[in-house]
C-alpha cells in the first residue's frame, strides 16, 4: 500500500457557528407558565372564584348550606339556570373568538321560541316546533352573516339592527301576546331528569361538548382562531374569510334556536319580551371565560365557567334577599376587571415575557 492510503485522515477541526448565532443554554419558559398553559390557570382562577362563592353562601347562609339536600337540589338549580344562557354563550364564543360580536343573540331566541309556538306550528306536533326554532335561529344567524361577510357592515351595526328588527318581527308574530305551549313534550323536557339530573343540564353538556370538539379538534376551530387573529394571513393561508364568518354567525343563530326550545320548555310559552339581555350574559360570561374582545383567543370550558359563575351569583344574592340592582351592579364590576385583566395580562405581562426571552438568548 502507498504511504497515502496507509495515513491517517486528518482530524477535522469543530464547525464554526457563524457570526452572530450564539445557541443558548437559557431554559425556556415550562408549558404551565407559558402561553400554552394559559387556558388551563384561568380555568383554575374560575374554580378558585366559584369555591369563594360557595365560602361566601356558607357564611351568608349555614342554616341552608348545612343541609346537604338542599345544597345538592340548588347546585342543579344554579346548573339548570344557566343551560339556556350556557347554549347561546357557547355560540357567542365562537363569533367572537372569530373577531365578531353578535348583540343580537337574545332577539334571534324570541323570535325563535315565538314563531315555534304558534297555532300554525304547534299543529305539526313536537317535532314540528323544535324544526322551526332551530330553522328559524339558524335563517337569521345566516342573515346577520350576510350583512356582515358579504355586505362589509360592521358586526356590531349589524347585529344592533337585527336585535331590534327581530324583537319587532316576535311583536308582530305573537300580536304582543304571551303564546302559551300546549305540547306535552316541549312543557316537559324542562321538567324531566335523568338519574335525578335535569334533561336542560344534559342538553348544556352535549352542546358544550360538541362546540369544545368543533374549536378544539377540528379545522373548522382551527381557522376560527386564524380569522380572529389575523383576518388577512388567513385569507393568504388560504382560508374563505367570508364564508367562515358567515358560518359563524349561522352557528351562533343555531344555538338561539336550541336555546329557544329550552326557554320555551321552561316558561310553557313564549313572548317577544323572552331572553331579554342574553346578549350582555353571553358576551359577559365569554369575557369572563377569558375570550378576548379582540379575537383569536377563547375557550368553551372558560365560557362554561363564566356562565355558571353568574348564576351562582344571581343564585347567591336570591338566597340572601339582595336586590336585582346590588346584584347587576356586581355583574358589571366583575365585568370591568375582567377586560382590564385581558388588557395586563395579554398585553404587558406576554409582551414581557417575550423581550425576556429575547434578551436571554
Amino acid at each position: 500500500m502507498s504511504e497515502a492510503t496507509t495515513s491517517a485522515a486528518p482530524a477535522q477541526s469543530p464547525p464554526v457557528e457563524p457570526a452572530g448565532s450564539t445557541k443558548s443554554d437559557a431554559p425556556r419558559l415550562s408549558w404551565w407558565r407559558g402561553d400554552g398553559g394559559e387556558g388551563a390557570r384561568r380555568n383554575l382562577g374560575l374554580l378558585a372564584t366559584l369555591l369563594v362563592l360557595v365560602v361566601i353562601g356558607i357564611l351568608t347562609r349555614p342554616d341552608l348550606y348545612g343541609d346537604a339536600s338542599w345544597v345538592w337540589g340548588n347546585t342543579l338549580t344554579i346548573l339548570k339556570l344557566a343551560s339556556v344562557v350556557g347554549v347561546v354563550t357557547v355560540g357567542m364564543t365562537f363569533v367572537i373568538i372569530g373577531g365578531g360580536i353578535d348583540l343580537s343573540v337574545g332577539a334571534i331566541v324570541a323570535v325563535a321560541g315565538v314563531w315555534s309556538t304558534t297555532v300554525a306550528t304547534q299543529s305539526y306536533g313536537a317535532g314540528g316546533m323544535i324544526f322551526t326554532a332551530l330553522t328559524v335561529g339558524l335563517g337569521v344567524g345566516l342573515v346577520n352573516g350576510l350583512l356582515i361577510s358579504y355586505g362589509r357592515l360592521v358586526p356590531f351595526i349589524a347585529t344592533l339592527a337585527m336585535m331590534v328588527a327581530a324583537r319587532g318581527l316576535a311583536a308582530e308574530i305573537s300580536g304582543k301576546q304571551t303564546q302559551v305551549s300546549n305540547n306535552t313534550f316541549i312543557n316537559g323536557i324542562a321538567s324531566t331528569k335523568v338519574l335525578g339530573i335535569p334533561l336542560l343540564v344534559y342538553i348544556l353538556a352535549a352542546v358544550v361538548v360538541a362546540g369544545w370538539v368543533l374549536l378544539n379538534r377540528t379545522t373548522f376551530g382551527r381557522r376560527t382562531v386564524a380569522v380572529g387573529g389575523n383576518p388577512e394571513a388567513a385569507r393568504l393561508a388560504g382560508i374563505n374569510v367570508r364564508r367562515h364568518t358567515l358560518l359563524l354567525y349561522a352557528l351562533s343563530g343555531l344555538c338561539c334556536g336550541i336555546a329557544a326550545v329550552m326557554l320555551t320548555s321552561q316558561a310553557t310559552s313564549a313572548q317577544a319580551a323572552m331572553a331579554n339581555l342574553y346578549e350582555l350574559d353571553a358576551i359577559a360570561a365569554a369575557i369572563i371565560g377569558g375570550t378576548l374582545l379582540s379575537g383569536g383567543r377563547g375557550t368553551i370550558v372558560g365560557s362554561l365557567l363564566g356562565v355558571i359563575i353568574f348564576s351562582t351569583i344571581t343564585n347567591l344574592f336570591a338566597i340572601n334577599g339582595l336586590s336585582t340592582e346590588a346584584q347587576n351592579m356586581v355583574k358589571g364590576g366583575i365585568i370591568v376587571a375582567a377586560v382590564l385583566v385581558q388588557q395586563v395580562q395579554f398585553g404587558s405581562v406576554t409582551q414581557f415575557l417575550r423581550r425576556n426571552r429575547a434578551t436571554t438568548t
